[in-house]
């Protein structure tokens, strides 16, 4: 059984237990598809595609901030790297549980706040003054129990999106998961869409939320049951696959492309080929 690819009848308990690929601070792949009722992802024009240059300097210009929660996950993780590369954002701080050894001198003016996920209001100061945040905090069912996988996907999630807000946090990134609802039976998919609608709640200027189907990358630490997925997915026509699953870099570049270009939505919803299309928009401009 492979994640994302869970028949309809599927057990409560084997959805449960159907998280993306990248685990730890990425996020579940749904068992079925979601209609999205009166909502339309952001597509990507040519003409978009063809500003994203200007649009990256004109961002840099700006001078904003941006906090990373997360940033010890494969997906944060990459998100970091990118953001660095670009050099989109004046200040980067990294809000987490232990502070990540960061040896590179491309990371030596990362800022670093340790917080206490049980106890954040005692923390209010480190989500103060960020323009952009992203979020890539998670867990799963299978290593936290089921207990501690809302806790963290839920209640640390939302808490810390208030905490933004409070603290002056414009644009709120959300990564989701591909069937995210709250009315499904399946606890993973629920959560994930309570999130996703409390937060809408907290009313910030601009809401991106992500939902990219199984994520692909490559771990440094060997998990042989993702290696067969990811060599499943390899093996599969482009066209299904991408319907399907996302390489880590592609959703971390539609992030970042989305951030920088302007928008007058309070919400904006990008399901997976949103991610893919926007994420592999510079690919159209290489000769």
């Amino acid at each position: 059984m492979f994640p994302g690819l869970l028949p309809a009848r599927a057990s409560k308990e084997t959805a449960d237990l159907s998280p993306h690929l990248c685990g730890s601070s990425s996020n579940g792949s749904g068992p079925r598809r979601v209609k999205l009722l009166g909502f339309s992802p952001p597509s990507t024009s040519m003409a978009e595609t063809e500003a994203l240059p200007k649009l990256r300097e004109d961002f840099r210009m700006q001078n904003k901030s941006v906090f990373i929660l997360g940033a010890s996950g494969e997906t944060g993780r990459v998100l970091l790297k990118e953001i660095l590369e670009q050099g989109l954002f004046s200040k980067v701080t990294l809000i987490g549980r232990r502070k990540l050894t960061l040896d590179e001198e491309a990371y030596k003016n990362v800022n670093q706040e340790v917080v206490d996920f049980e106890k954040l209001d005692d923390y209010a100061s480190a989500f103060q003054g960020h323009d952009v945040g992203f979020c890539c905090l998670g867990t799963t069912r299978k290593k936290a129990g089921a207990e501690g996988f809302v806790r963290v996907d839920r209640d640390y999630v939302l808490k810390s999106a208030e905490l933004a807000k409070s603290g002056g946090c414009k644009h709120f990134n959300l990564l989701s998961s591909k069937g995210a609802d709250k009315s499904s039976n399946f606890l993973y998919l629920q959560v994930k869409g309570e999130v996703e609608a409390r937060v809408e709640e907290l009313k910030f200027d601009r809401y991106s939320i992500f939902r990219p189907g199984v994520l692909l990358c490559d771990r440094q630490e060997s998990r042989p049951g993702e290696w067969l997925v990811r060599k499943f997915f390899g093996s599969l026509p482009e066209s299904w696959a991408s319907g399907h699953s996302v390489p880590v870099i592609t959703v971390v570049r539609a992030m970042l492309n989305n951030v920088v270009r302007p928008s007058d939505k309070k919400k904006e919803l990008l399901d997976n080929k949103a991610i893919h299309d926007l994420g592999k928009a510079d690919d159209s401009l290489k000769p």
